[in-house]
């Protein structure tokens, strides 16, 4: 995300409201619209490209059929909305430039992981070299939502509040039912994957900005880490820039769901600190008990039950979630995202990415290649049209990158089964 710089904010007045600014990264699949199989960008020159428009808001991951972007920082989520549009609509123009398709869902319904080229980088290179089979397996793609809160102790006591309900966040975000080709029977397939990575999950709370600090300069002063970017906690403070990080969710498949769910994240924090200047708080709870409502919304999405923990019972997901929306009410008008959180209930109503995508595979003879067209589809709902004046002209690919792009083709049958 880019339009943050590092700087001392740790000593800022605790009591003085934040920002509240949004930015959110994108992690895009690069598919080939015959096969429907992941593409990589590699040959396509993609990367350069998209950087001679959007600059550093694109960038490599370790996958080469994978794009990432990132916003700026963004005051509202109307803001956030417009630069969605306005950078997936460029990121579409660029594939489409080069008879490729973007889809953004957490997992890729069939391509498997072994198949995959590795984005040729010193950064991942050591990842793979660390981590092995499990860094070369981790085929799925996320979304993180940045909250601009400047100070670091505020960041760790509104952390510590928000870990209760980031299973919600992730039931409504679901969207990784497949792997390889496998109907998993989980919502979010993508989080145990990424949960066989160190550093993952539902951190414990802090007590304290100070503790978390001395907690980083262990892990790296025993060789645990090399720096604190590798905490990929479902929840974090950004080691560099302002904000709190959340990264718990799927990658939803519309820009609308996008948007509603970083509404209501940064509608989360605005309400546990207008409890906090009052002197007043939420209840904190243990990482264990947290780690069961995060396997519930794994499994189920919004069609389970979570756990109440207040009133120690199991209630219906889509009530806990209207009665979060309820909780967060009274912030809304005042961050302007009224319209976009109103869109939590098209969610509640018409089901998440995971119950769409295993919808049109029942209804369509349990096909995959059906269930990949509409995740393109549904990725580009709400664009701009590729010929939109405020779009920058791309430039058609040379003949030699076309003929390359012939010659390398993946072909279906090549699939491991």
């Amino acid at each position: 995300m880019e339009g943050y710089v590092q700087d001392t904010y740790t000593e800022a007045d605790p009591y003085a409201k934040p920002s509240f600014t949004l930015g959110v990264e994108e992690e895009y699949m690069v598919i080939h619209p015959e096969t429907r199989e992941l593409q990589s960008h590699l040959q396509f020159e993609l990367l350069s490209k998209g950087k001679a428009v959007l600059e550093e808001q694109v960038k490599p991951e370790m996958h080469g059929s994978m794009l990432e972007i990132g916003t700026t920082v963004c005051k509202n989520s109307q803001e956030l909305f417009t630069q969605l549009q306005s950078i997936r609509s460029i990121v579409r123009n660029l594939t489409a430039a080069n008879g490729l398709k973007i889809g953004a869902a957490s997992t890729h319904p069939t391509s498997h992981w072994a198949q995959q080229e590795i984005y040729p980088d010193d950064r991942y290179r050591l990842l793979v070299e660390d981590m092995q089979v499990l860094a070369r397996s981790l085929l799925i793609f996320g979304m993180h939502i940045h909250i601009g809160i400047e100070n670091r102790e505020t960041q760790i006591k509104i952390m510590n509040e928000m870990r209760y309900f980031l299973p919600h966040l992730l039931a409504l975000t679901t969207n990784s039912p497949f792997w390889t080709g496998i109907e998993t029977g989980l919502k979010s397939y993508r989080s145990k994957v990424f949960e066989r990575f160190p550093r993952t999950g539902i951190p414990d709370p802090f007590q304290s900005w100070g503790e978390y600090d001395s907690f980083c300069k262990l892990l790296v002063k025993t060789g645990c880490i090399d720096n604190p970017k590798r905490i990929w906690w479902d929840i974090r403070p950004h080691p560099s820039f302002p904000t709190l990080e959340v990264r718990i969710c799927d990658l939803p498949m519309t820009i609308r769901e996008t948007t509603a769910i970083a509404a209501l994240i940064q509608a989360i924090a605005a309400k546990l600190f207008a409890l906090y200047r009052k002197n007043l708080s939420f209840r904190v709870y243990s990482r264990a008990l947290l780690m069961e409502n995060k396997w519930r919304a794994v499994r189920y999405g919004i069609d389970g039950k979570l756990i109440d923990f207040g009133k120690q019972k199991e209630k219906w997901t889509r009530d806990l979630i209207r009665e979060l929306l309820n909780f967060v009410d009274d912030v809304v008008d005042d961050l302007g995202s009224r319209e976009q959180i109103e869109y939590i209930h098209d969610i509640l109503d018409n089901g998440t990415g995971a119950t769409r995508q295993l919808k049109v595979w029942n209804e369509n003879n349990q096909d995959h290649r059906a269930v990949v067209d509409y995740i393109i589809q549904q990725t580009e709902l709400d664009l701009l049209p590729p010929d939109d004046p405020s779009l920058p002209a791309l430039t058609k690919p040379s003949a030699s990158t076309i003929a390359e792009r012939e010659s390398s083709h993946f072909k279906a049958e090549d699939a491991m089964p």
